[in-house]
């Protein structure tokens, strides 16, 4: 592993960024809208967990694409940053929420060492589970409800995130691998 950032891996982390900003905020309004399609059969407390790896997929990708110490969570910061200064409905909260998703991510890959990347992705799709669902705990009150829900809660959150943030990112990094559009140049 090169820990050594070039220009080349400061503007894909800039593009990943940008790119996500954009996607970050057209969840807001999507989220709203599953959300109210989940009201009338009292299901709404399901919504962050069904679209919460969407909002958990720039971080995965720096890492995995970057392959550097600290690119998921800057990643996901700036994607969260990127949301905010479109205008996105969480305003500075999108902020903490990055914060918080960045860590998770950042977390699967510093458990391998940086090393197996493979492992650090679907890593980080359990971690990026576990670390946002104890913060959802602390923040939206998830403590309020019975074990049963918390556990359907807390595994459609993990299939959500590993879905986006595992499985899309893996889709997105092959298609990228197999068109060269990476490659080194010597």
């Amino acid at each position: 592993m090169k820990a050594k950032w070039t220009l080349q891996n400061v503007i894909l982390l800039a593009l990943i960024a940008i790119i996500f900003s954009v996607v970050y905020w057209i969840m807001d309004p999507v989220y709203q809208l599953v959300s109210a399609a989940l009201t009338p059969v009292g299901l709404q407390v399901f919504t962050t967990e069904l679209t919460l790896g969407v909002w958990m997929m720039a971080g995965p990708l720096a890492a995995y694409l970057l392959k550097k110490p600290g690119a998921g969570f800057i990643g996901e910061m700036l994607g969260a940053a990127g949301e905010m200064f479109l205008g996105g409905v969480y305003g500075v909260g999108t902020l903490l929420s990055g914060f918080v998703q960045g860590i998770a991510s950042e977390l699967g890959f510093t458990l391998v060492g940086y090393k197996n990347w493979t492992a650090g992705l679907w890593l980080s799709t359990l971690t990026g589970t576990i670390v946002t669902f104890a913060w959802s705990i602390i923040k939206d009150g998830y403590l309020h409800y019975n074990f049963g829900l918390l556990i359907a809660l807390f595994v459609v959150r993990y299939l959500s995130i590993f879905f986006f943030g595992g499985v899309l990112v893996k889709g997105i990094t092959t298609l990228l691998d197999r068109s060269k559009l990476l490659a080194k140049k010597d």
